[in-house]
């Protein structure tokens, strides 16, 4: 069994090995700890768009650009609207959707790019991260997979984009499947079931769910995702796969499931800095007592 991918380093967990192979690389997921927000969104809430102060929710911001390395003028967000759209993003783009909601990429749930000092970001409690990484080429990339982003092929996407748009081979590619909610925890209906059922090539055997009741089973979201990868081109020893559940790490990740929806959010990152790690931000905060 593989060791954990992502290891925790103060209040991020760290794609390690992937920062220590490929020189200026940076990658990982914020926990829900050490920042400003106040309950329900303790503490190191990064969403805009769940109801939190947006005051304290921008210093959680400028808190985690120290802690990461990039100043918020290098981020990239996106909207997020559970559907499978990839976009490739420049410096065009920098700081959109970093200190706003209003000004994050519509209609997208995955982001890629081929640029330096650039710091692509997604938000979660409970779906899918996807991070991807071309060493050869240095594209790197994000998507956010709920339920439906996942039916929708949202992984596969990137991976044909990556192909078609870039030039590059399905086998050059890596992946990691960040912190999300696990089989232990998530329950659907009998209509997502139905979506996976179609999105999973016909021939799958041992389906990743399990039938808990007459209408209700328990889906491993990563699984699912893992598989689809692998259905697009992508070599499995290529893929690496956190064993965090969110709603079972509820006191370090944000769960919508666990919180019966009111929550903040965590937040996933890549990007290859070479000068966006020299510029912090110039106002620094303590935090609450």
């Amino acid at each position: 069994m593989r060791a954990e991918p992502f290891v925790q380093q103060g209040s991020m967990f760290k794609l390690a090995d992937w920062m220590n192979q490929h020189a200026g690389l940076t990658a990982g997921i914020t926990s829900r700890r050490n920042g400003f927000s106040k309950h329900p969104y303790e503490s190191l809430n990064l969403g805009f768009h769940v109801g939190d102060n947006p005051e304290d929710v921008l210093k959680n911001r400028h808190s985690a650009s120290v802690a990461i390395g990039a100043a918020l003028d290098h981020w990239v967000g996106t909207e997020q609207v559970h559907q499978a759209v990839i976009k490739k993003v420049t410096h065009e783009d920098a700081g959109k959707g970093a200190k706003d909601l209003a000004s994050a990429i519509k209609g997208t749930d995955g982001i890629y790019t081929a640029e330096e000092d650039l710091l692509l970001t997604s938000l979660y409690a409970d779906c899918v991260p996807l991070f991807f990484l071309s060493p050869q080429s240095k594209l790197v990339g994000l998507a956010h997979a709920g339920w439906k982003g996942t039916v929708g092929k949202i992984g596969a996407n990137m991976v044909d984009e990556w192909v078609k748009a870039e030039g590059i081979r399905p086998d050059d590619i890596i992946a990691a499947i960040g912190p999300s909610i696990g089989s232990c925890c998530y329950e659907v209906d009998e209509f997502v079931i139905m979506q996976v059922n179609k999105a999973l090539p016909a021939d799958t055997a041992n389906f990743p769910y399990r039938q808990i009741d007459e209408k209700h089973y328990l889906l491993d979201l990563r699984e699912v995702n893992k598989r689809i990868l692998i259905q697009a081109g992508m070599k499995e020893e290529n893929i690496v796969e956190t064993s965090y559940c969110t709603s079972c790490n509820n006191e370090q990740f944000f769960s919508h499931r666990k919180e019966l929806g009111k929550t903040g959010r965590i937040m996933s990152y890549i990007g290859r800095l070479k000068g966006a790690e020299r510029e912090y931000p110039a106002k620094s905060f303590s935090h609450p007592k």
